[in-house]
């Protein structure tokens, strides 16, 4: 009687072949799990303002109002708080960003950059209601006696920048909101351009130095090129955390419904709104719609950064 053989080759490559089917189907299931959770986020956010945007309509995203006694809601003014610390945040943050990771990389010896690097990174991981009460107990002060006057004694008397620096130097405001939310996401951008830097080829770097480039040059015609959509990432993740940031814009930005070009006024953003006022909401208030219409509003305009983003590389890298 004869029986079969099957050759160790074969059952190894069924071996193969299941495993293959196995972690396909497991990166497939990741994928729409988080198409899923973010498609579901969306929707709850949706169903939830519903009942903003049917009593308010369009008017809701432009109405700076927000008066729980009359009730009614308008998210003009934290949005717009929203996106003018979060510009200022990015205004001062990348070039700071920009200028460590390049010491870092380029300048700084090795024994250096790894400490330095080292606490870039527990930087990053510094809990951001202590960044609020540090920027509440420390720079709230410092900018109310010191820098808010001198700013709105010197460059609130220049013609058409002077708005930006005039009004009571309370301390609170969009600029120490601003400032508060660089000192936060300066540690992420840095890591980031860090890391990419570190990873362009030497001899790259060591050709353009051999052809009598500069350092700058370098960084400009070497460095930034080869790592521009990474460094735009980086600057992308540092701006959806400006965006989305609650504790720590809470304690330093004066929690007021307010629109005003000075930079030295009370306002607030969307994310300090909903800590403040949600748990005060009742479900299936207006009150309640309102803040959940103004957090889909907030989605909305962080996925538009990201839009914004892409459309900006792909018209470079177009240009190229």
């Amino acid at each position: 009687m004869e029986r079969s053989a099957t050759s160790p080759s074969a059952l190894t490559g069924a071996a193969k072949g299941n495993g293959d089917a196995v972690f396909a189907a497991i990166v497939r299931f990741s994928a729409a799990l988080i198409l899923l959770g973010l498609g579901g986020m969306v929707a709850v956010m949706a169903w939830g303002a519903r009942g903003a945007f049917a009593r308010f309509g369009p008017g809701f995203v432009f109405d700076k109002a927000w008066n729980p006694v009359t009730q009614h809601f308008g998210a003009a003014a934290p949005m717009f708080g929203t996106v003018i610390t979060a510009l200022l945040a990015i205004l001062l943050a990348v070039p700071l960003a920009f200028g460590i990771a390049v010491w870092l990389t380029e300048i700084a010896s090795a024994r250096i950059a790894g400490v330095i690097g080292t606490l870039i990174q527990l930087l990053a991981a510094v809990p951001s209601i202590i960044f609020g009460m540090w920027g509440f107990a420390v720079l709230v002060p410092f900018m109310a006696h010191y820098v808010e006057p001198l700013a709105s004694h010197t460059l609130g008397r220049v013609p058409g920048i002077g708005t930006l620096f005039r009004g009571a130097p309370y301390g609170t405001g969009f600029l120490t909101g601003g400032m508060i939310l660089a000192v936060m996401i300066t540690p992420f951008i840095c890591a980031v351009m860090r890391d990419v830097f570190l990873s362009i080829p030497a001899v790259l770097k060591e050709s353009a130095y051999g052809l009598g480039m500069t350092r700058w040059e370098v960084v400009r015609r070497i460095i930034l090129p080869w790592s521009r959509s990474s460094v735009v990432g980086g600057v992308m993740l540092g701006l959806g955390r400006a965006l989305g940031e609650t504790m720590a814009i809470t304690f330093v930005i004066g929690n007021a419904n307010h629109i005003g070009w000075s930079l030295f006024s009370p306002g607030n953003t969307i994310a300090s709104l909903i800590a403040l006022e949600f748990p005060e909401s009742a479900v299936g208030s207006l009150k309640f719609s309102s803040l959940m219409a103004a957090g889909f509003l907030l989605m909305l305009i962080s996925l538009g950064t990201l839009v914004c983003s892409r459309l900006l590389l792909r018209t470079k890298a177009a240009g190229r």
